[in-house]
């Protein structure tokens, strides 16, 4: 009980221990612990429990009426061997029927709201030990994949107790970290800040997250005065871009299926080829990626097996694409098929027959197709243990090509031992981006327009963020198809990997020597936000962008489009052997190079030369880096 007094004494509100208080009491706790407790797994629990009260920096622990108990955690605290990046905040929320964690791995960050809800208390348990690590590696997967946009990586996830409610659980997880960044003076009069530092969280939605409960997170913050309460919640139904109605995450996912199987010899637009899918045709990212492959290639791809929550259902001859639409429109799981349209030796598996869970986990493992697309199941389904299953007999993968829809479906060791054995897997931190690609242009727009501004322009601003969300996934597709052109035994999850933290290493130096720079070389970088955003939104905001705009987001948008561009350019292999502090201005140098070859590149198609379009396309097309050092006469 003493070290519980301590929390409510170094947080209570209305008489707080100085800092030099709290570490009197804090000295004489240890010491206690240390002459009282002769038990070394008692001593090392009270000496962590200690170590945890001094990580926290903000609590709702005084604020009456509260949904759930919540924490600003020091993620320090948290750090191991194992989780050695360390993020750069946490909120830690304990409720009646839930735990949750939210990680974020930068100041201004995005990504989903994830609540888990397991049907027995085995698998709650087991989901128990391992909540905060899904947590933080799905917060720093999202870290990894938010590469383009100005947001850092983050993610929420909450675990519901079996006989919980998950819509309760998600206000209460919502509210209660409400309580510690509303800037409400009658909030923030209830929440000692030992953080000193104003917070704003950008949430999306993720497993089980319902618009209802979207609309609600918004309305909520609305009422509670927090900061651009429209900008908090992505997906929006209404004055948004509903990742399920417009299927954005699947287009990326489909253009980097295309790339990769045209690096293994199928070309898409002319030969057949074959497909298996975790997700169901209810599901977001599978049911909006079997519509999307049915848009592109038709009767050119046969759909072999397609497993879900609900069973499975698999036919040798091709699943049939009306039928699936249906289940898609209808928002109806696989085993709801029809049987009547399998073929003669298609089986459709219930979940509730003898074999059904064996059949509907072993799907992916059993077919042979062309391309796997993991679009939904559980963390960590094929890992160091059993990715041996996927491999045929020969010992050659059940798939050449893995691409990855669904986040971190396969552990990092079983991605490269599958490489090894020759299978081309894209990355989750590549293959599924667009999602929150396109989450960070809708709450850009939330931060410029009022939410019926944002209606009048909606159709139209759809339709451009979906031609950009193809363009970034075709230009990072296309990368690492020369990339394993070039370097065909290299695991290509690795050189994901290598892209997003070069990316990250350019643009964390830009913004380390932004004060640095001169007034042209800002404006110079300003033209990269004309060409991020949507024509529609620039014409529809004007001038008023830059103020509208918080100027730490702006900062951002600009460090991470150049180091985009320069990486999708020009690959990743000269800037690795470059110090951070030297980023920055290869950068700038190279957007000053950049700008002088458009000018260039323009001059010379206005001119009679002969060949002008072929050499303004030579000049357009070749590598900048390779020009830079050398002078030249003008």
């Amino acid at each position: 009980s003493k070290i519980a007094d301590l929390l409510r004494q170094r947080f209570n509100p209305i008489n707080a221990l100085t800092d030099v208080e709290y570490e009197d009491k804090r000295t004489e706790l240890f010491d206690l612990i240390d002459n009282t407790v002769d038990l070394e797994d008692t001593r090392t629990l009270l000496i962590k429990m200690l170590e945890a009260i001094n990580s926290v920096r903000r609590t709702n622990l005084f604020i009456e009426d509260r949904y759930a108990l919540a924490f600003r955690i020091d993620a320090s605290f948290l750090t191991t061997e194992d989780r050695s990046e360390c993020p750069f905040g946490v909120f830690f929320v304990h409720g009646r029927e839930f735990n949750g964690f939210h990680v974020r791995f930068r100041d201004i960050a995005r990504g989903g709201v994830r609540a888990i809800h397991p049907r027995g208390i085995e698998q709650f348990t087991r989901e128990q030990e391992r909540l905060y690590d899904e947590a933080y590696n799905l917060a720093f997967a999202q870290q990894l994949k938010n590469k383009d946009i100005p947001e850092g990586g983050s993610k929420a996830a909450l675990l519901v107790h079996p006989n919980g409610r998950v819509s309760r659980s998600v206000k209460a997880f919502v509210n209660s970290i409400l309580d510690l960044i509303t800037p409400t003076l009658s909030t923030k009069s209830k929440v000692v800040d030992r953080l000193n530092h104003e917070e704003l969280i950008y949430l999306g939605p993720d497993e089980n997250i319902t618009p209802k409960l979207i609309n609600w997170i918004v309305d909520r913050a609305r009422r509670r005065g927090y900061p651009m309460p429209t900008a908090m919640m992505s997906s929006k139904p209404g004055a948004g871009i509903n990742h399920k109605e417009y299927g954005v995450t699947s287009e990326g996912v489909v253009v980097f299926l295309d790339a990769a199987l045209r690096a293994v010899g199928i070309n898409p637009d002319e030969d057949t080829f074959t497909v298996k899918i975790t997700g169901g045709p209810d599901g977001d990212v599978a049911g909006n990626g079997i519509r999307i492959l049915n848009r592109e290639y038709g009767d050119r791809v046969k759909i072999l097996g397609i497993a879900d929550g609900s069973g499975c259902s698999e036919d040798p001859d091709g699943l049939d694409h009306a039928e699936l639409l249906r289940l898609f429109k209808e928002a109806l799981p696989i085993a709801s098929y029809n049987k009547s349209k399998l073929g003669p030796n298609g089986i459709i598996a219930s979940i509730d027959d003898p074999e059904g869970v064996h059949l509907r986990n072993t799907m992916h493992d059993r077919i042979e197709a062309d391309a796997f697309i993991p679009c939904g199941g559980r963390p960590a389904t094929i890992h160091g243990g059993n990715w041996k299953n996927f491999l045929k007999e020969d010992g050659t993968p059940s798939s050449r090509v893995i691409v990855e829809g669904a986040n971190l479906f396969l552990t990092p060791d079983a991605r490269t031992e599958l490489s090894n054995a020759g299978a081309l897997i894209l990355k989750d931190s590549s293959a599924n981006k667009c999602g929150v690609i396109c989450s960070s242009f809708e709450i850009g727009a939330c931060m410029l327009l009022d939410e019926s501004q944002f209606m009048e322009i909606k159709e139209t601003f759809v339709d451009q963020v979906l031609t950009r969300l193809r363009h970034l996934a075709r230009a990072e597709a296309e990368l690492l198809a020369r990339l394993h052109e070039h370097h065909p035994h290299s695991p290509l999850p690795e050189m994901s990997n290598r892209i997003s933290k070069m990316m990250s290493r350019v643009s964390d130096s830009l913004i380390a020597n932004w004060e640095e720079m001169d007034e042209a070389q800002t404006n110079n970088l300003k033209t990269l936000v004309l060409e991020h955003l949507p024509p529609v939104l620039l014409e529809r905001v004007g001038d008023s962008l830059w103020s509208k705009m918080p100027e730490a987001y702006l900062q951002w948008m600009m460090a991470k489009s150049l180091a985009a561009k320069i990486v999708y350019r020009e690959g990743f292999e000269y800037l690795e052997t470059m110090e951070d502090a030297n980023l920055a201005g290869l950068a700038l140098r190279y957007l000053d190079l950049e700008q002088e070859r458009d000018v260039l590149t323009e001059n010379i198609l206005q001119s009679d030369l002969q060949y002008k379009h072929r050499v303004a396309a030579l000049l357009h097309d070749a590598g900048i880096f390779s020009t830079m050092g050398r002078r030249h006469n003008s």
